[in-house]
């Protein structure tokens, strides 16, 4: 973002006294000087590392994943991949609104529901959702909008999981982060 800054005769003026030249400016003059300022680009990009310990309760395994989200650039579509390494029994993955430590509902499906489980080493699921695939919950104000959605992203009140047959309520997970502003 480029913004310009005018500087008023009397700052000029004070700036010519210590000049080579012994002239006086005969009348109000401006100085436009470049100013480059940081902004607060908010970010597209999203993503967590999830694992059994941050799962409620914690779940102790040497399973690990990984979710990844991009925010498309009119804001209504969310592309997504999650990974997981050699985990298997795998029957669903969600995003859920909730805080670190506490357990959420549902907003938006990922993988599944596949009753008889699968085992996965890689790419578990990837694509993309919109405002048309979230699940509202009135109960937590949650109004099924991307807007909404993005925010909980934003402030780490969403984390993705993944569950298995061994542990319905959560195998693995992680908060969703911002990742970086865009450019």
């Amino acid at each position: 973002m480029r913004n310009t800054l005018v500087v008023s005769s009397a700052v000029l003026l004070s700036l010519s006294a210590v000049a080579c030249n012994d002239e006086t400016p005969s009348g109000p003059e401006t100085f436009v000087v470049p100013v480059y300022a940081r902004t607060d680009a908010q970010s597209s990009n999203f993503g967590t590392p999830m694992f059994g310990a941050e799962e409620v309760p914690p779940v102790v395994n040497d399973f690990d994943g990984q979710a990844i989200f991009k925010l498309s650039a009119d804001g209504t579509t969310m592309s997504y991949k999650v990974i997981t390494s050699a985990m298997t029994g795998i029957t669903q993955s969600h995003i859920h609104i909730g805080n670190s430590g506490a357990n959420g509902p549902i907003v938006v499906f990922l993988f599944g529901f596949i009753s008889a489980g699968v085992a996965n080493d890689g790419i578990l699921s990837q694509g993309t959702f919109t405002a048309a695939n979230l699940i509202a919950r009135p109960a937590i104000g949650f109004g099924a909008t991307m807007p909404e959605l993005v925010a909980a992203l934003r402030t780490g009140h969403a984390y993705v999981n993944v569950h298995t047959l061994a542990h319905p309520g959560g195998e693995i997970r992680g908060q969703i982060e911002e990742h970086g502003p865009t450019k």
